[in-house]
């Protein structure tokens, strides 16, 4: 038993598809064995359902998958003995790969936005900054705010300190500090996360963007109708009748 388990579970003559190296420089595969490739003498099986059957010998797993149209699929192979479950592998797979893909759909990487100010910054141009920030913060983004120091304005960190401070509280209905404002050499550093999720920022903008589009819609439909309406009200140009020319001379007969 102990060579049937080192044979065929260890080390196979093909090489799988998903493997990983081993301390020992071999390779063991990542995926299930199925059918056939189980080389053990006997099974703990499970049936479709979740049921235990129970310890069978191998061959009779087999034999039970094939009258259920299924696959031996070896579900637990420290086991002693291994757990195989009776199963539709490839749809198995086919559902794995799904859960994994929507998996990574719903990751959401954390973005850090970066925005430098003066601590002298004039009231126009913090209003942009803060325009800025707001716009990050909506979209579900980290803002990091860097209050850059020159010269003599080093030894007045308070102007830095009392400009974060109050950007944060123009900003509490997006964001939150989630990092409090620290000298960085030359440089005080504050960090504010949105309270909004990045999944739930973006659904709130794509739901903004289709409410857009079909308020042009409608508007282009409501001036369509207005237009059809306004050509069936106007009057048809009428035709101005020709009258019969007067004749001038009386020699002539009309």
């Amino acid at each position: 038993m102990a060579s049937a388990w080192t044979s065929g579970s260890l080390f196979s003559f093909a090489r799988p598809k998903t493997s990983r190296p081993t301390e020992f420089g071999g390779l063991i595969s990542t995926e299930l064995r199925i059918n056939e490739r189980i080389r053990v003498p006997e099974v703990r099986l499970v049936g479709p359902n979740g049921e235990t059957v129970g310890i069978v010998p191998t061959d009779q797993a087999l034999k039970l998958a094939q009258e259920a149209d299924l696959d031996l699929v070896e579900i637990a192979p420290m086991g002693k003995p291994p757990v195989c479950k009776l199963m539709d592998y490839g749809k198995f797979k086919y559902e794995n790969a799904q859960k994994a893909r929507e998996a990574r759909r719903n990751q959401t990487n954390v973005i850090i936005k970066e925005m430098k100010l003066r601590p002298k910054i004039d009231a126009h141009d913090y209003e942009t900054k803060k325009g800025h920030v707001v716009r990050f913060l909506k979209a579900g983004d980290k803002v990091k705010i860097t209050i850059m120091f020159r010269g003599r304005e080093q030894h007045r960190p308070e102007l830095g300190y009392r400009l974060l401070q109050k950007l944060a509280e123009d900003v509490q209905e997006l964001g939150f500090v989630e990092s409090n404002p620290k000298q960085d050499g030359r440089n005080m550093t504050m960090v504010i996360g949105p309270h909004k999720k990045k999944a739930e920022a973006k659904a709130e903008v794509k739901a903004a963007k289709e409410e857009r589009r079909a308020e042009r819609e409608a508007e282009a439909a409501a001036d369509a109708a207005a237009q059809a309406e306004r050509v069936a009200q106007k009057p048809a140009a009428q035709k101005k009748e020709r009258g019969r020319s007067e004749n001038l001379d009386p020699e002539i007969d009309a």
